[in-house]
């Protein structure tokens, strides 16, 4: 894992060819509203949490730019007619295309790599059910003010299955519907 984790941060700083004083860098944090998919889902409820991180924003034409990220991202799932909160909390890094379609205005899609840090029900540790690498794909559009404030909605779509249970059979994956608002400093 560390080293998956290396090559997502190398990924992130690491573009060659690409004019420095272009580059932006900055901030962002948001709402998550999330949910698991899958198996045996009948009785799960979406929660609420929360995101933020870190991203770049790398232009590669007028039109097309590549935005890495390093986020927080708080997730998991609640089950119906019950106080049970199962809370999952993710390292996540999108490395997203960003397509232009007037100024300021953009579609973006992209993979993300995810790392669980935690998982809780209620109080109880429970990391050891969920496999601590999640894969997916992002979906999403975004604006950008002049002065660097910018604002987005993004859907994380899970590719993998989360469940690390030698007891259940069922597949179930992440869904997150992002909602954010960040800022580049630079």
């Amino acid at each position: 894992m560390k080293k998956i984790l290396l090559l997502a941060v190398v990924a992130v700083l690491g573009v060659t060819n690409v004019n420095a004083q272009k580059i932006k860098f900055g901030a962002k944090g948001g709402l998550n509203f999330a949910s698991i998919s899958g198996d045996n889902t009948k009785e799960i409820d979406p929660v609420t949490a929360f995101n933020f991180g870190l991203l770049s924003e790398i232009p590669i034409s007028d039109k097309f730019s590549f935005q890495p990220e390093v986020m927080f991202s708080g997730q998991g799932y609640s089950f119906k007619d019950k106080d049970n909160l199962v809370a999952l909390n993710y390292l996540n890094v999108p490395l997203m295309g960003k397509y232009y379609i007037t100024k300021g205005l953009s579609i973006e899609a992209g993979p993300q790599l995810g790392f669980l840090l935690s998982a809780k029900d209620e109080k109880k540790d429970v990391k050891d059910s969920f496999k601590t690498f999640d894969f997916g794909v992002n979906f999403g559009l975004g604006y950008k003010l002049e002065n660097g404030i910018n604002f987005g909605v993004r859907y994380n779509l899970g590719l993998t299955d989360i469940n690390n249970l030698d007891n259940y059979s069922g597949k179930n994956k992440n869904g997150v519907l992002q909602v954010s608002v960040g800022y580049f400093f630079f």
